[in-house]
């Protein structure tokens, strides 16, 4: 029987189904890298807001705690926004005719609250509480990043579910003592391992299978 194909054929056809498995795997990973990027996440986009607010130069150079402005971020799932009064606690005095400060003296005078521009925004279906992580010695900027060092706030990190589970499965390394928590300079010195350890003890944070189930953070 005469042959109908040349033997070059075979090494196309192998050529052709290991090009087709190159090709669907080099996609597969440019859908990852998509999905990881800021382009997706929002991280690292600088957020406007209605009024020029650094917290580089409250946090920052002024040295003002976290708990001032975001006064329950101790005691509940929010962090809280903070209202006009806390703003004109200073204002009414410091910079109190400034006219970039207009729209927090008229948010005083009508009672309409500020609309900030939110920048940490994570989907409905996802349940966090400020809260617990605090008071089982998560720090602010190990989420938010730095922003003593933020003229402008944005997202420091990617919020998508891989980058809270990886903490979930161990958050030893990223414990710290209470005193710490709104420490924006924070790093973990060179004993992390066991002061972590023992915060974790001492804290009564759950293993890793409670904190990696499902209901814990959809509810």
């Amino acid at each position: 029987m005469p042959q109908i194909f040349h033997h070059s054929t075979n090494f196309l056809a192998r050529l052709s189904i290991f090009g087709a498995i190159f090709i669907i795997l080099a996609l597969l990973w440019v859908l990852a890298e998509i999905n990881r990027s800021s382009w997706n996440t929002g991280a690292f986009v600088e957020r406007q807001q209605p009024l020029q607010f650094s917290h580089k130069h409250h946090a920052g150079d002024d040295g003002i705690d976290c708990r001032y402005c975001h006064t329950s971020v101790e005691t509940s799932a929010s962090a809280g926004i903070p209202s006009t009064q806390i703003c004109m606690n200073c204002h009414s005095q410091i910079w109190a005719d400034s006219p970039y400060l207009e729209p927090v003296r008229e948010s005083a005078r009508t009672g309409k609250p500020i609309e900030w521009t939110r920048v940490n925004d994570l989907p409905d279906y996802v349940y966090f509480n400020h809260s617990i992580h605090v008071n089982k010695g998560v720090g602010c900027s190990t989420c938010h990043g730095n922003v003593a060092q933020m003229p402008l706030m944005y997202q420091a990190a990617s919020l998508q579910m891989e980058w809270c589970i990886e903490c979930h499965r161990n958050p030893k390394p990223y414990l710290r003592e209470k005193q710490e928590i709104f420490k924006m300079d924070w790093r973990a010195p060179a004993n992390q391992s066991e002061i972590g350890a023992q915060l974790f003890a001492r804290n009564k944070v759950q293993d890793s299978f409670a904190l990696t189930s499902c209901s814990t953070c959809h509810r």
